[in-house]
């Protein structure tokens, strides 16, 4: 390109890195007039092997997948399967449509539904749509879309990515991704940084940057330079060399300058992902999302089934502490052993704690199967509800844990009603945990799975600073603990004012630990403070995030 140019999105996962672009391929998309078969039964049987042939092969890179990006793939396998997509296609091609064509539209009629459905429906949007295009890639006897072969450290760009094209990457080759749609809680966003991939996403106009064009991205900021100078490059890669050198040596419990210790922590979704986790400099985990036991289950996991997977999560964590949410499924996760029938609105409907009120036998057979398993491993197991949002049910959820022999129970603060009357609801339990997305989704009554909303779901709004804040008073006021799990965790900004605002743990992607414990390294417990006090007051999310990096110590600043 002619000139320098500079453009923003939003960056999900750290880190710096530069190389030529490299586009994945569009989805395949059906022929404009393919004339319609001339045996619909024999095409509708096409469909369902096409559809087959993409979960085999989705079930065969989940088999080479770690674990959270192994539960995906199964999951996706199973939209490959659900038998909706082959019944619509065949109502399609009982009315003259080509298999191809059929496939598609039967996959929109779904996405439709999805969509409209919101919360972990929309969520599969991409996963949908990516199934669908596989199946018409085998239907057309054509390659399926995905990412080009290539053979230098390049940075790949896409409109968003499938969980079958992130989950396989080669992390020698790829050094960034970009993408123009996703979110913070993408699939593509948590897989980049479980992976230590740099990554930014809702990048504008990302598609249209030609392959092999050098770009320079920046996953902390957002930043992507497009036909960087050589002094541009050569300055990012100093600043990414002196952040390395300060973080050598640097390790232990995390704690600001003046000594205010702040724990930190990994989220993790499955016994690999523990012991990749374990391995690392952390003291233990803050979120250990059980709904992946249950969600690629047909039946109801047995106490047993369950107790084995909880003690291989807990074993390599020894004494370190680790943070159990309990199932949070519902209307918006469905489980076919727990269908409650559908609802209007899945994200505001029987989900997460509100599930476990109405089956609860869901719940003790989980609490059992965890206590049993800490009892055989000595670990110290601290089991948390999700949605909760009033001081009744967390009541009733403690009672359940201390039933099952379990001696720590706690809440996920994801309700802004929660957050708002948290000193009665921490009343009844022994610590808090902040669910960032879902608080700033709840908070700012925006869909987090809406890309074109993701100024609003910003965790640098005043607004979900000020709930934040309310909820970390009511921890104060009753001596609990309050932990962050969300993606706000991860950033070494606003882990920052979180310290301020009185959150005493922080739990990320591994990966995002280093440069969180060296930030806090570097402020005091009353800078923290102010930086707090100046995210609250500023006007704009934009603003926060400004005002803190020009209040921040600029040592640090220079190397982030």
């Amino acid at each position: 390109m002619a000139e320098l140019e500079t453009r923003h999105g939003i960056g999900v996962s750290p880190g710096t890195a530069s190389g030529p672009v490299v586009q994945v391929s569009p989805p395949v998309r059906p022929p404009a007039h393919e004339p319609a078969p001339a045996d619909a039964e024999q095409a509708t049987q096409e469909v369902r092997a096409a559809l087959e042939s993409v979960a085999v092969e989705l079930e065969s890179r989940a088999a080479a997948a770690d674990d959270t990006a192994q539960q995906i793939l199964k999951a996706t396998a199973l939209i490959a399967r659900d038998k909706t997509l082959v019944k619509g296609a065949a109502k399609h091609l009982a009315a003259g449509k080509g298999p191809a064509t059929a496939i598609s539209a039967a996959v929109e009629d779904v996405a439709a539904q999805f969509e409209a459905l919101g919360g972990y429906f929309a969520e599969r949007v991409t996963d949908l749509r990516d199934v669908g295009s596989r199946a018409v890639a085998a239907v057309l006897g054509v390659p399926p879309p995905g990412v080009p072969p290539f053979d230098e450290p390049s940075v790949i760009i896409a409109e968003d990515l499938a969980p079958a094209e992130t989950a396989t990457l080669d992390r020698a080759l790829v050094v960034g991704i970009i993408t123009s749609a996703g979110g913070r809680t993408s699939h593509t966003a948590i897989l980049a940084a479980q992976m230590g991939i740099p990554a930014v996403v809702q990048l504008k106009g990302a598609t249209e940057i030609a392959p092999g064009t050098l770009v320079a991205i920046d996953g902390d900021s957002g930043e992507v330079m497009v036909d960087p100078s050589p002094a541009y490059v050569a300055a990012q890669e100093e600043r990414r060399v002196k952040r390395e050198s300060a973080l050598t040596g640097l390790s232990g419990p995390g704690s600001t300058r003046d000594g205010h210790r702040v724990a930190l922590l990994a989220n993790i979704g499955g016994p690999e992902d523990a012991e990749s986790a374990a391995a690392t400099d952390v003291e233990g985990v803050g979120l250990f999302r059980t709904e992946f036991v249950f969600l690629s289950a047909d039946k109801a996991p047995t106490v047993a089934e369950q107790t084995d997977i909880y003690r291989r999560v807990l074993e390599p964590f020894g004494e370190r502490r680790v943070v159990v949410r309990t199932l949070d499924a519902g209307a918006d996760k469905p489980l076919a052993f727990a269908d409650l029938g559908p609802e209007e609105n899945p994200a505001l409907g029987r989900r997460g704690l509100r599930l476990s009120a109405e089956r609860p036998e869901l719940l003790d057979s989980q609490l059992e199967a965890l206590a049993v398993a800490a009892r055989e491993t000595g670990a110290d197991v601290r089991v948390m509800a999700p949605m909760v949002a009033t001081a009744e049910e967390a009541a009733w959820f403690a009672r359940r844990v201390r039933e099952n022999g379990l001696p720590k129970s706690g809440v996920m603060i994801e309700v802004p009603a929660a957050a708002l009357r948290a000193e009665h609801v921490l009343a009844e339990v022994e610590f808090g945990s902040l669910g960032t997305n879902d608080l700033a989704q709840y908070t700012m009554a925006a869909d987090r799975m809406q890309g074109e909303l993701a100024d609003l779901l910003d965790p640098w709004q005043p607004a979900v600073l000020d709930v934040i804040a309310a909820a970390c008073a009511g921890a104060a006021a009753t001596g609990r603990p309050m932990g962050v799990c969300g993606e706000a965790g991860g950033d070494p900004l606003l882990a920052l004012v979180l310290t301020g605002l009185g959150v005493s743990s922080l739990s990320m992607a591994p990966a995002k630990v280093p440069v969180v414990r060296l930030s806090l390294s570097m402020h005091s417990l009353p800078e923290c403070q102010r930086l707090a006090a100046v995210a609250r007051s500023a006007r704009t999310a934009r603003d926060a995030l400004d005002a803190v990096r020009e209040a921040a110590n600029q040592e640090f600043v220079a190397i982030l």
